[in-house]
């Protein structure tokens, strides 16, 4: 397939921004990048996709997601409104996780990934929990998002707030998925699986050895960290020891693990992630919504922790993401100066492919250029003043939208054309969600704490 009449922004290091040439793709690679002309003369029998003169870009990267929590949308939270995020967990997060049956699990990803072609976001890093239908769960995600042709690293959060027998599940599913997964993976799938654990505050001793012990050799985690002070509080109480330093002794930290949010750790526990070499995500509009504060990302960064962001469940329009990032440190030091444009590439570009190519070593994601995955997402953005490689990232936060992307690609399949999906049926699958929905809520009803 032949890409022609495009802008190309490659958002290689330092970025460029290209006009009059083409792109080549063979399989689910970047095969050339050359002149349009050129690359149509030597390939003559290629297919055409004609751009219209629009930005063709890699496609966008979510870091930390949640794919299960789509029935919480119009949701009613019976009683008082909850005062804090430990009271959103027991009244909103816990009883709705409990309601979902694997039907329930798979309509929720599907709306998820829905919303994540239509807003240009092409790989996905999910943490799922369904306490009441923990086996085969991750298999059938797994299933939606080989329909959606988009790329995902799946995995099941271990807690022992359901006890002892749902975290002894919720290990086995974990390792049952990436054991089967691993083949199918280094054949040219696009699902990876990494190991779920939920958070400190409700993870035992033993459950995290269980864990450790039962990961294959050279996995690594996924789990909440010091999203609230709770978390802090609750490991000093059962180990003498903060958060970050709890999880190094039992062995969970290192270069594949993830860990969402990290936003009241001191300055011993960054120095720890960033030794390890552990992953830190960002996720700035679910940590205002849930009154939680603001992770010092910034400092973060100069730490030489590595920082991505991600969206935590809200819709995946991840340059949304990237707007919070910019104006949320701003406001919260009352200093304009802080999180610049630079700052947002650095998260949503440059560190999110380096930990999606993580799980999807074979080629490069996130940049074009000849050998990479052909990830690819194409922007009807028209700018009133001169859009260069220097000035991109602000004219992303004060120009770009996702309703502009009118065509998504994964691995050289178009997923979506003109803004016509091609791969899955939204007016299906949002009909079954509506369906659903009413029992996943009557359910959560039945659980919530009165």
């Amino acid at each position: 397939m032949l890409i022609t009449n495009a802008k190309l922004i490659t958002w290689e290091e330092p970025n460029r921004i290209l006009e009059g040439q083409a792109i080549l793709i063979n399989s689910d690679r970047i095969e050339a990048i050359g002149p349009e002309d050129q690359l149509a003369t030597q390939y003559p029998n290629s297919k055409k996709l004609d751009a219209g003169g629009q930005y063709v870009m890699p496609g966008n990267i979510c870091a930390h997601t949640h794919f299960y929590g789509a029935f919480a949308r119009g949701l009613a939270i019976p009683g008082v409104a909850p005062k804090d995020f430990p009271e959103i967990l027991r009244k909103l997060w816990w009883p709705l996780d409990k309601s979902l049956g694997l039907e329930d699990v798979r309509a929720s990803a599907e709306v998820m990934l829905v919303d994540a072609i239509k807003h240009g976001t092409t790989t996905l890093i999910d943490h799922h929990a369904s306490p009441n239908a923990i086996d085969g769960s991750l298999d059938v995600i797994a299933d939606a998002v080989k329909q959606s042709g988009l790329r995902a690293v799946l995995c099941y959060e271990v807690t022992d707030r359901d006890g002892l027998d749902k975290a002894e599940a919720g290990i086995r599913e974990n390792v049952r998925f990436l054991e089967r997964n691993l083949a199918e993976r280094l054949a040219g799938g696009r699902v990876a699986g990494t190991f779920g654990l939920h958070a400190s505050l409700t993870l035992s001793d033993e459950t995290l050895d269980a864990c450790r012990d039962a990961a294959p050799d050279g996995e690594g985690f996924h789990i909440h960290v010091a999203e609230h002070e709770a978390d802090e509080y609750d490991s000093i109480g059962k180990s003498g020891t903060r958060v970050v330093d709890r999880l190094a002794e039992h062995g969970i930290l290192g270069p594949k693990t993830i860990v969402a949010h990290a936003i009241h750790i001191d300055i011993k526990e960054a120095e720890l992630l960033a030794d390890t070499g552990t992953w830190v995500t960002h996720q700035p509009r679910s940590n205002m919504n849930n009154g939680v504060g603001a992770a010092p990302v910034e400092e973060f960064l100069r730490a030489g922790i590595n920082v991505g962001i991600g969206t935590d469940g809200f819709s995946h329009t991840m340059w949304e993401e990237w707007k919070t990032a910019y104006f949320l440190h701003k406001v919260w030091h009352r200093d304009p100066r802080r999180f610049s444009g630079i700052d947002a590439v650095r998260l949503g570009v440059y560190n999110n492919a380096a930990l999606a190519n993580i799980f999807f070593p074979e080629a490069p994601l996130g940049t074009l250029v000849q050998g990479a995955f052909a990830d690819l997402i194409f922007v009807d953005y028209h700018p009133h003043t001169p859009l260069t490689a220097g000035n991109l990232p602000w004219q992303i936060i004060f120009g770009f939208h996702e309703s502009m992307i009118t065509t998504t690609i994964v691995a050289g399949e178009v997923l979506m054309r003109d803004r016509q999906l091609l791969t899955l049926d939204e007016e299906t699958i949002t009909a079954r969600a509506r369906q659903l929905a009413p029992q996943v809520w009557e359910r959560y009803n039945s659980f919530v704490p009165k």
